[in-house]
């Protein structure tokens, strides 16, 4: 007899069921490669089989139904597209049924005149309700066997399909496994306190109830259980690491406030901090004073300060000898990052310097003499600071905006560049991260959050328009341009596309043109065909306030500061995503004037597209923003958390499941508080689970 432990590791081919040619389409088609793979194919939904409906009844479109009744007649019909049909009777009425696929199969397999259940969706045309491809099961048959009220439902492909492997086949291996599968052959992965603690159930039992349950009591259970297993052992890894990165990564120690950051303190701070940003900065000095190094993630807000707060922490490096860099993902907006630095730091005797691609000959040949040499204090710039000739005397701290842009190997070759010790490490976005995300995508790094803007600041109004009302939009342009204020006007396409029906750039640049003419009005143009030269000279018409009206794709959704930009009007709204709405958005509102968002949508809108605009139009608040969009999109979908690898949950959803994650987590704290290197005989399970998973991507670590 088969050992235990080892029972769940055979080869799917021995299931009974399976053998070699499917065992191999069930290991190329869906990673089935052992018993164990299958028990973990979970069902993605259930059908409730305790309720039977009638003929009579049914009228509703797309609706799920289960009938009992006779069928009454078969036939196939050889048209254009090749149907099987056939009647069901239940005594209350007829319902058609209908075949595309597996015709000659089904039309064998199926016998007139017996009494059938059938389960589908109800399709209504005419009046008349139909059911395609239903699920059939003889009535005899099927109601003599023991049956769980809920019939799960799996995920299949069509070669599977084909080979008898469809949602029912699956359902029936998966059956004949848990004849054979006993409590003994499941290990439990989480100690028995917690499970008693938790009031869950075993690992066994989930496992079972997960397939097999009897009522929605059993697979609630079921599924809080295997969530939580999920969801624990994620951050057990990612708590895990950080615990002992802490352990063995030496960091320089920045123990001098002086005269760099007191200086810019007392006399150039163009306006008080915030408390929030205080407090932040007070977090950083913990940790550049510790003697580990720095890995701290910092989120704020659209105009929350956080480039104040990076100025400050360079400033600290030069204070204590040493070099940093800030790095960003696009030229703009290193450029950005560049003259704002500068211009905060204009009075005071510090060699700051940019680099790009496009910085070349003699020029690129001082800059990287002088970071070779310490001459450079900061460097700003895109990717090519990680390029291999660029080396530095003394780097100290690295800052990285928007990092979710940058590669993991790119950010391994930031994370070398320090000697001795890599350089303190500081992460800013202005991508809103919501909490129960943050605490995944971000585990191993401490978080740190602007939630204050700077006082004086007038909220954005955000108002929801469409093509009836074009006319008063074009009167408030008009009124809001004889006033002094520019206006952006941002499009989805710069070409026309057959599949979707938008306006596109260029002609929404001729109609602005007609309705704001030359040379009254003085109308610039940005898109991501043009050139470098020719986008730099438009958006400087723009900034120097020239142009009164910029229009333009995305291409200026980070990076163009115009504090006299008072309004964002965005076409086809409907198109964009929130986080990306938001981020348009916070390139107005910069300036002391009153700023407007608008969002143009065409009248028909999706039930999803409809809560985007009204959640834009309901708070400026982009974490809140952020919690909608990870409910309407799902995480895999937001930005930067696909090449992170924590997305493979097969049970939890960091959208839904945030209470969950966050009592995992602090269990796991407490658990690493008082065993942190889990050598007590109650952690075993957790210390063979480590020992299995300690070659993991460090998700949150640059490098």
């Amino acid at each position: 007899m088969t050992d235990h432990k080892s029972w769940l590791s055979q080869d799917i081919e021995y299931l009974k069921g399976v053998g070699p040619a499917r065992g191999q389409l069930l290991r190329e088609e869906l990673g089935i490669h052992k018993f164990v793979d299958l028990v973990e194919h979970y069902p993605f939904r259930y059908i409730d089989k305790s309720q039977i409906q009638k003929v009579v009844n049914l009228g509703q479109d797309g609706q799920k139904v289960q009938l009992k009744g006779k069928l009454i007649d078969l036939y196939e019909i050889k048209a254009k597209k090749k149907r099987l049909e056939g009647f069901l009777n239940d005594g209350t009425g007829t319902i058609k049924l209908v075949w595309f696929q597996k015709i000659k199969w089904i039309k064998n397999a199926l016998e007139p005149g017996h009494e059938y259940l059938v389960y589908g969706r109800t399709n209504v045309f005419r009046d008349q309700v139909s059911i395609v491809h239903p699920e059939m099961e003889h009535a005899a048959k099927a109601l003599k066997k023991e049956r769980a009220a809920l019939d799960p439902v799996y995920h299949t492909t069509e070669k599977l399909t084909s080979k008898g492997l469809d949602a029912k086949g699956l359902r029936k291996l998966i059956q004949n496994l848990f004849t054979k599968l006993s409590p003994a052959y499941v290990e439990e992965t989480l100690p028995d306190y917690l499970v008693e603690k938790l009031k869950l159930p075993t690992r066994y039992q989930a496992m079972r109830w997960i397939h097999l349950p009897s009522d929605e009591k059993e697979l609630a259970r079921a599924r809080l259980r295997l969530k939580f297993e999920e969801l624990f052992f994620l951050q057990l890894k990612i708590l895990f690491r950080r615990q002992n990165q802490r352990k063995v990564s030496e960091g320089y120690i920045f123990d001098t406030v002086g005269d760099h950051f007191l200086t810019f303190y007392k006399k150039h701070l163009p306006f008080e901090l915030t408390g929030a940003q205080k407090k932040v900065l007070k977090e950083i000095r913990a940790d550049l004073g510790s003697g580990h190094q720095m890995n701290r993630l910092l989120q704020g807000d659209v105009g929350s300060g956080k480039t104040v707060v990076s100025i400050m922490c360079m400033l600290l490096a030069m204070d204590n000898g040493f070099q940093s860099c800030l790095l960003a993902p696009t030229e703009v907006l290193a450029k950005q990052h560049y003259e704002s630095v500068r211009s905060m730091l204009k009075e005071m005797d510090i060699n700051i310097q940019f680099l790009s691609g496009s910085i070349k000959g003699k020029k690129r040949k001082e800059i990287l003499e002088g970071l070779g040499a310490g001459g450079v204090d900061i460097i700003i710039g895109t990717h090519a600071i990680l390029e291999p000739k660029v080396k530095f005397k003394n780097l100290g701290l690295a800052i990285t905006d928007e990092q979710h842009r940058f590669g993991v190997k790119q950010r391994a070759t930031l994370w070398k560049k320090g000697s001795p010790h890599p350089p303190h490490v500081l992460v800013m976005t202005a991508t809103p991260i919501p909490r129960t995300l943050a605490m995944t995508l971000y585990g191993d790094l401490n978080v740190s959050v602007i939630d204050e803007m700077p006082p004086g600041r007038k909220n954005i109004v955000t108002l929801h328009r469409r093509e009836k009302h074009r006319m008063q939009l074009i009167e408030f342009m008009r009124k809001q341009i004889a006033q002094g204020r520019q206006i952006f006007v941002v499009y989805p396409l710069i070409e026309e596309s057959a599949s979707l029906d938008l306006q596109n750039l260029m002609d929404g640049y001729e109609q602005l043109l007609n309705v704001f003419p030359p040379p009254k009005y003085k109308i610039a143009v940005v898109h991501g065909r043009m050139s470098s030269e020719d986008k730099d000279k438009e958006m400087n018409r723009f900034v120097n306030k020239v142009a009164h009206i910029m229009v333009a794709t995305t291409v200026i959704e980070v990076g163009v500061d115009v504090p006299n930009a008072s309004v964002m009007i965005i076409e086809n709204a409907e198109r964009f995503g929130l986080s990306q709405l938001h981020q348009l958005r916070g390139r107005v509102g910069r300036g002391a004037n009153q700023s407007y968002c608008i969002l143009m949508t065409g009248l028909k809108l999706t039930k999803e597209a409809r809560k985007r605009m009204a959640t834009m139009c309901e708070t400026t608040d982009g974490f809140k923003i952020a919690e909608v969009d990870l409910e309407l999109r799902g995480p895999g979908d937001i930005e930067g958390t696909q090449q992170s690898g924590i997305m493979d949950l097969k049970m939890a959803n960091l959208a839904l499941d945030g209470k969950i994650v966050e009592t995992a987590r602090n269990i796991v704290l407490k658990v690493l508080d008082t065993d942190p290197e889990l050598t007590r005989k109650e952690h075993l399970p957790l210390y063979r689970f480590m020992a299995r998973h300690n070659k993991d991507v460090e998700w949150g670590k640059i490098g």
